[in-house]
């Protein structure tokens, strides 16, 4: 079973492309070099390539970009692309005609196909979050001084990378 990361509504935008008629080898190698990049850095970098798998990852990008601003005015100038995933679709076959009606069965044709989600972020929110954040983590190193009128918020601490709770060898 596939468990789906949470997202935060408010900053990343996805959008989503089925059943593309691409392997996705292909498509991989292509978004190997658009992944963390910016918006308009990865329009160029996609316009400039020479790979036919561009043409479908150009259009869910302008589409994502277009989601952002339409439906959640965010500014494409601060926009990036967080997440790039590929994953394989289904296999058309199709089957070779011969003499009297018959079909050839012994090397079917098959046809790959792939499912794209790209997932925009903007990054201008993300700054206003990690400044809160820094002046938490302030407000957390005194210990001696607490104020009620304040907005204080528990860190993240990953429990796991410290190896208290799973310690086995």
């Amino acid at each position: 079973m596939i468990k789906k990361r949470k997202r935060n509504p408010y900053t990343e935008v996805c959008a989503l492309g089925k059943h593309i008629r691409m392997s996705t080898n292909k498509a991989r190698r292509v978004i190997d070099q658009i992944r963390g990049r910016s918006y308009e850095e990865t329009l160029m970098v996609l316009e400039l390539m020479p790979c036919r798998a561009y043409y479908p990852l150009f259009k869910l990008v302008y589409s994502a970009a277009a989601n952002a601003i339409h439906n959640m005015g965010l500014n494409e100038a601060s926009l990036i692309i967080s997440k790039v995933e590929v994953n394989g679709g289904t296999t058309v076959k199709k089957l070779k005609p011969r003499t009297r009606g018959r079909i050839y069965p012994i090397y079917p044709i098959k046809r790959p196909t792939c499912h794209i989600t790209i997932v925009l972020k903007d990054v201008s929110v993300n700054e206003q979050y990690y400044k809160r954040s820094e002046y938490t983590i302030l407000c957390l190193k005194n210990p001696g001084w607490i104020n009620k009128n304040k907005y204080t918020d528990m860190t993240y601490h990953d429990i796991y990378s410290i190896g208290g709770l799973w310690d086995k060898k």
